[in-house]
């Protein structure tokens, strides 16, 4: 999972293609949590998936846009469109149907 900032965001949303985003704050248990899942979900998935990370504590002006009520959360994007939401990551296989579809 690569981290990114909100410049390599608005470039991934520009190319339209679908991809998922991992927003969390660093001090944050659970959020630990779900990264962990994440990254078994995309070695079970075994393809390189279209997956990213972003400190929310760096972007306060893309937590607005987004409206973004908490962390971790999951994003799905299919260019600039959110297609999905998620803020319980119940488990690595809630996370591994979420995430086959970018597969």
């Amino acid at each position: 999972m690569q981290e990114i900032d909100t410049t390599t965001l608005h470039r991934l949303c520009q190319q339209d293609r679908p991809f998922a985003l991992f927003i969390y704050t660093p001090m944050c248990g659970t959020c630990k949590l779900a990264e962990r899942m994440l990254h078994v979900t995309s070695e079970a998935l075994s393809r390189q998936l279209p997956l990213y990370q972003l400190n929310i504590n760096t972007a306060p002006a893309l937590a607005e846009r987004l409206q973004i009520t908490s962390v971790p959360a999951l994003f799905l994007f299919c260019g600039e469109q959110v297609t999905g939401r998620h803020y319980a990551l119940h488990s690595v296989g809630y996370l591994y149907d979420v995430l086959k579809t970018l597969a």
